[in-house]
């Protein structure tokens, strides 16, 4: 049975930092690419920033370059977004993702940027 399980959201200050994980089983986790996604209230989901199954490429969405950093463990089964210089407009549903000729998706874990 694949499960993602995402954790590490929560309520932050602008500027603050927090790091999302995403826990995966079921699956053989270091063939499939994994990605962050975010669904902000009103809007469509969007791909925030995504990694190869072994790590060496990354991309990011040009909203968090230089301020989000994806990561990936491939011995814990788990991949990490770790968010910095946070704003606003980053306050959104993340959810994890996982794609290898088919898509897995996480709950969900709400980030809230606000003073």
């Amino acid at each position: 049975q694949v499960q993602l399980v995402e954790s590490g959201g929560g309520l932050v200050q602008p500027g603050g930092s927090l790091r999302l994980s995403c826990a995966a089983s079921g699956f053989t986790f270091s063939l499939y690419r994994m990605s962050w996604y975010r669904q902000a209230p009103g809007k469509e989901r969007e791909s925030v920033a995504r990694i190869a199954g072994s790590g060496g490429i990354t991309n990011y969405v040009d909203s968090v370059k230089g301020r989000f950093t994806i990561s990936r463990d491939n011995a814990k089964n788990t991949v990490y977004l770790q968010m910095n210089s946070l704003k606003p407009e980053d306050t959104a549903v993340y959810y994890c993702n996982a794609y290898l000729f088919q898509d897995y998706w996480g709950q969900g874990t709400q980030v809230t940027v606000s003073s």
